[in-house]
């Protein structure tokens, strides 16, 4: 079978490239320093694109909330918690994974008019926590932004909008607690930007320091504990940070970010773990829960800021936006 025969190369790999962008061993940092050359073009056309990027103003608030790494840094979450502080509020984004094209209104206002395999895993997961904002995904920003407008949205929250260089808005770039220990940017690191540009933003938040995940496990939206034999099965990017918030006994099969399950796929893993309770993630299970699965435990994430965290620059900046 597929899951037996070929996928623990496919996991391996998968982790592999995790290591090799964010911890590298000795072999892995040799690949890196190689290629070097390709980084240096890389960033080259990154900076080329930040000098000559002409700002547009969209005369509505506009906050981004984005990283500079690969993923994982929690930007979804922290959009939610910051979206629903507010009212009229539309979130874009580019919906990873999703088997539309264009522009796509996942929800108005909480109503929720399509699917997740038009929306992407993300989105859904925005509009189901979001029972009151709008979600669009689109490659095309600023056609979002302007749609947003025309359907009377005040607010515009960019998930993961930091390299819009041309659209004026409000930076907040987010740093994860444990920070790579390779500096570099793609390919040879996990830095979409120079590790420099954490300057550029209007507001700063490490985890640890600004904000903490708070995971409770659930079953049928009730805490519960996880049983002894547990498969934790997802596809989000850096899979293994997962594991601290779970027994060690949890054993993990880890897809790529994104990755659209299929029913085969369900049935292989449903056969090899068929003692296995499984634990997921919000974003993975709004993919997963079409096919039905019982006994599925859930990673129920919450995030607290810190009382120390001063938000006074973002909410001055949205009230200069007001009449």
């Amino acid at each position: 079978m597929w899951l037996k025969s070929g996928y623990d190369l496919k996991q391996k790999f998968i982790l592999w490239v995790e290591d090799y962008l964010f911890y590298p061993n000795f072999f892995q940092k040799i690949i890196s320093f190689l290629l070097l050359p390709l980084t240096f073009i890389y960033v080259f056309i990154i900076l080329l694109k930040r000098s000559f990027a002409n700002k547009i103003d969209f005369g509505i608030p506009v906050v981004s909330v984005g990283n500079l790494t690969i993923g994982g840094s929690g930007k979804t979450p922290i959009t939610i918690k910051l979206a629903s502080q507010y009212k009229d509020v539309c979130v874009i984004l580019r919906g990873y994974g999703r088997a539309s094209k264009g522009l796509v209104i996942v929800s108005s206002n909480g109503n929720i008019k399509v699917d997740v395999k038009q929306s992407g895993d993300e989105a859904m997961l925005l509009a189901r926590n979001l029972k009151n904002a709008t979600i669009i995904v689109s490659e095309n920003r600023e056609n979002a932004i302007i749609k947003a407008k025309e359907l009377g949205c005040k607010i515009v929250f960019l998930d993961d909008g930091f390299s819009k260089y041309h659209i004026e808005k409000f930076d907040i770039l987010l740093r994860a607690k444990k920070e790579p220990t390779n500096i570099f940017c793609l390919p040879s690191g996990a830095y979409r930007e120079p590790k420099s540009f954490y300057s550029k933003a209007n507001l700063e938040l490490k985890e640890s320091r600004d904000f903490k995940r708070v995971v409770t496990i659930k079953k049928d939206g009730i805490k519960a504990e996880l049983p002894l034999k547990t498969l934790l099965l997802t596809a989000i990017s850096k899979p293994k940070r997962l594991l601290e918030f779970l027994p060690k006994n949890v054993q993990l099969l880890a897809f790529e970010d994104h990755h659209s399950f299929t029913k085969d796929e369900i049935d292989d893993i449903l056969e090899k773990y068929k003692d296995f309770s499984i634990v997921t993630t919000q974003k993975d299970f709004v993919k997963l829960e079409s096919f039905g699965l019982k006994n599925v435990y859930l990673m129920d994430l919450d995030i607290e800021f810190s009382i120390n965290l001063d938000l006074g620059e973002l909410q001055t900046y949205i009230n200069s936006f007001k009449n």
